[in-house]
C-alpha cells in the first residue's frame, strides 16, 4: 500500500469535531506546560508532542477501580473481596 492510497490517522470520523479536538489539545498541552500555538508545531520537541497526546489519552481512558466485600451467593455466611474496574470514555 502506498502513502497516496492510505487514510491519515489525523482526520477524525466525525469532520465537525475537528474543532472541539482542537480545544481538547489544547488544555492537554496547557495541563503539561506544552506551549501550543495554532497551525503548526513542528519545533515541538518528541517529548513535548507525547506529553500532550499522552495526556489526552490518560483523560479520555481513565481506569476506575472499586472494590467491596460481598456475600458468596454459593456458600451462607461466607463473603469475598470483588473487584471491579471500568474504563471511562470522558
Amino acid at each position: 500500500m502506498t502513502m497516496a492510497n492510505s487514510k491519515s490517522s489525523n482526520n477524525p470520523v466525525v469532520p465537525e469535531a475537528r474543532e472541539a479536538l482542537n480545544k481538547f489539545k489544547m488544555e492537554a498541552a496547557t495541563e503539561v506546560g506544552v506551549n501550543l500555538k495554532q497551525g503548526y508545531n513542528g519545533d515541538l520537541t518528541s517529548r513535548e508532542a507525547g506529553s500532550v497526546g499522552g495526556q489526552m489519552v490518560k483523560k479520555m481512558y481513565t481506569i476506575r477501580t472499586m472494590s467491596f466485600v460481598r456475600a458468596d451467593r454459593t456458600a451462607a455466611g461466607h463473603q469475598f473481596m470483588a473487584t471491579y474496574q471500568a474504563a471511562l470514555d470522558l
